[in-house]
């Protein structure tokens, strides 16, 4: 495994999630073996170049918008989802189960 710094980690993975799907802070951590799903919140929320890490695309266990208050404005988050053709109600994913990606899904492992 490559040697990288734990927000360069999280931000790798999050950067490979395809668009029009999303992921969540627990697989993110598991995958990486960080310990915390909070750890992966506090590294997106960290990040300043929102075009170049598509943290709109990691949402909690349940597929709510739960990061959505770490963005511009309270409904970026589903702006920028809905963009991508991820429709949401009650700020949450609609068909969460089918829209969900794995990090295990990565071709090329860190």
């Amino acid at each position: 495994m490559t040697e990288y710094g734990y927000h360069d980690r999280v931000y790798a993975i999050v950067r490979q999630i395809p668009k029009g799907r999303v992921s969540t802070y627990g697989a993110i951590a598991d995958y990486l073996a960080l310990g915390s799903a909070r750890m992966v919140g506090w590294a997106l929320h960290q990040s300043i170049l929102p075009d170049a890490i598509p943290a709109h695309r990691v949402v909690n266990r349940l597929g709510e918008l739960s990061g959505r208050n770490a963005f511009p404005s309270p409904t970026f988050m589903q702006e920028m989802l809905e963009n991508e053709g991820v429709e949401i109600q009650q700020d949450k994913v609609v068909h969460f189960e089918t829209l969900f990606w794995h990090p295990k899904n990565i071709e090329h492992p860190m």
